[in-house]
């Protein structure tokens, strides 16, 4: 039918275009309109026949039609648009304008949204989200009811969604500017802090108090003595952290400090003044202040100064390093300053040279010094208020000698080779080594502190012994080894060789002497034995006059020291 109609009204327009006559022309046109309408009419008979439904976005629901007709149709769900069939995309409510109101958020969803309230405020449901069509709004946060927001010494200020700080008097901010936002900002208020309270001449800080604007307010007064003249008597603590104030001015009733003969005002605040005596004088007695009471009169002090005539006469020198002199001072503490050099002539490079104070009210004042050994030294002593001098000389003497480490033994040789170990000391370039050859039959004792050195060839006495070796310590090392009879020269003395079959004590003995001045100490250094004796031997022991010296300990059979033959005899006896 389709097909027919379009040839017809093809036909037809081709018959009107060779002019064909009217009514045939009005004939055909009605024809063709029929045919037309009966296949628009077959084409929606086969329309209400598909499901329409079955053609709805998954985002649409099938609605009926509201023409009246009993069709369906799609339409896209609330929050999204579209043709319901082919799309339905989400609609962003949020670009609509201000739809949750005032002072909020919009926040769009999948197919929806929801509301919150800006920094600041609050939602009047008390939730956190809201829909603007539940009447909930968003009213302002007083964030000032919370206690000390704003930080010690802040004053707060509610804005509309915000507040600030500013901070109270006494008190200034850091960090920063005013106004300002603890939030957001690192400015803080702190107490203003002006420091020690300003000293006022003669008043003296009755009172401190903080007044409503947490200012620090000082009240002062003029002390006994004083009458206030004029001005302000209050100073307080001000923005810029300065006292402000007071001018208080306070006059003395007693005018000016009283005189008195040989002396100097050390300190003087109007009402008191601290008397001293002048240079040359001392105190003898008295008070040494005034006072000016209520009455405006001073209350002089009672203090006498005598003329100072100290001297340092009779200045002598005790027990080598003490001294003692005459300072005829009345009991007046003296200040002295001692100077002392020391020089040693055996030691040209030498040189002790100290100074030092000494303070003493004793007539008879006694110093003593840590002077060095072998040595001497010029002493002068100061007076300083007086410049009164006196010098002395002290010569020291010298310490026993130190006894060198060695190690005892008994050998069975001619030449035995000894050993020691020494410390060094100051004094070694004075002092030196001396070996003794004593035989052990005949020998009562050695005489540590005996000047005689007998040498080999020259034995005298009947103990038969002798010096081997004289050695100075200024050429020796901190380690010796000596053989005894190796047949050489030490000093003026022959290191001669030892007897076959006879029994010797070696004695180390230790020599300084400086001057007038000898110290000595000994020690046994080993035993040679023959085939005779058999002999003990016990420790050194040193005793002597000038300084101490050593004496040996020997247990066995002996003879006389005089030589004289006697019957032996067995003796253990400690000289």
């Amino acid at each position: 039918m389709r097909r027919n109609a379009e040839q017809s009204c093809s036909f037809l327009s081709s018959q009107e275009l060779r002019g064909r006559k009217t009514e045939m022309t009005v004939v055909k046109v009605a024809l063709c309109f029929l045919m037309i309408l009966n296949i628009f009419k077959d084409i929606r008979v086969n329309a209400d026949m598909v499901d329409v439904c079955a053609s709805c976005h998954r985002n649409a629901t099938c609605d009926d039609k509201t023409d009246g007709s009993g069709g369906k149709v799609c339409n896209c769900m609330y929050g999204f648009v579209g043709n319901g069939r082919t799309y339905c995309q989400d609609k962003d409510e949020c670009q609509l304008g201000k739809i949750c109101g005032d002072h909020t958020k919009c926040h769009n969803t999948h197919g929806s949204y929801f509301c919150t309230c800006l920094a600041g405020y609050s939602p009047s449901n008390q939730m956190n989200t809201f829909i603007p069509n539940d009447g909930t709004y968003c009213h302002d946060i007083d964030e000032c009811v919370v206690q000390g927001v704003c930080g010690e010494g802040g004053l707060c200020q509610n804005t509309d969604g915000d507040f600030t700080c500013s901070c109270q008097t006494g008190y200034k901010v850091q960090d920063g500017s005013e106004p300002f936002n603890p939030n957001r900002d690192a400015a803080h208020c702190k107490v203003i802090d002006c420091g020690s309270p300003p000293a006022v001449l003669h008043a003296d800080l009755l009172s401190s108090t903080v007044n409503t604007h947490y200012s620090t307010e000082l009240q002062y007064g003029c002390r006994d003595g004083f009458q206030w003249r004029r001005g302000l008597n209050s100073s307080v603590c001000g923005l810029d952290g300065k006292w402000q104030g007071p001018s208080l001015d306070c006059e003395a009733h007693c005018g000016p400090a009283p005189e008195l003969p040989h002396t100097e005002v050390l300190w003087d605040n109007s009402t008191a003044v601290v008397h001293r005596c002048v240079k040359g004088h001392y105190r003898h007695a008295g008070s040494d202040i005034s006072i000016c009471d209520i009455t405006g009169e001073w209350q002089v002090a009672t203090l006498h100064c005598r003329e100072l005539k100290l001297t340092i006469n009779d200045l002598v020198v005790f027990n080598e390093r003490c001294l003692r002199w005459n300072a005829e001072n009345e009991g007046y503490k003296e200040k002295y300053t001692v100077t002392f050099v020391g020089l040693r002539d055996f030691e040209h490079f030498f040189s002790d040279r100290r100074k030092m104070l000494f303070t003493s009210s004793a007539l008879w004042p006694v110093l003593c010094l840590n002077l060095l050994p072998a040595t001497n030294y010029t002493i002068t002593i100061t007076a300083e208020s007086t410049r009164a001098t006196a010098t002395v000389t002290a010569n020291t003497s010298i310490p026993v000698p130190p006894t060198p480490e060695i190690k005892y033994s008994e050998v069975e040789a001619s030449s035995p080779t000894l050993r020691l170990r020494r410390s060094t000391n100051t004094l070694d370039s004075i002092c030196m080594y001396e070996v003794f050859v004593l035989p052990v039959e005949g020998v009562m004792l050695f005489d540590c502190s005996s000047s005689l050195s007998r040498h080999f060839s020259t034995q005298q006495g009947c103990d038969g012994g002798y010096v081997t070796a004289q050695i100075q310590l200024r050429d020796l090392n901190a380690e010796m080894n000596f053989t005894v009879g190796d047949q050489q020269l030490y000093g003026d003395f022959f290191n001669a060789p030892l007897q076959n079959g006879k029994d010797y004590f070696i004695i180390l003995r230790t020599v300084c002497q400086w001057r007038k001045s000898r110290t000595q100490s000994c020690i046994i250094w080993a035993k040679t034995r023959g085939t005779h004796y058999i002999m003990k031997i016990s420790a050194l022991v040193t005793v002597g006059s000038i300084s101490a010296v050593g004496s040996v300990i020997i247990v066995g059979y002996w003879y006389s020291w005089y030589c004289k033959k006697s019957s032996p005899r067995h003796f253990s006896q400690v000289l």
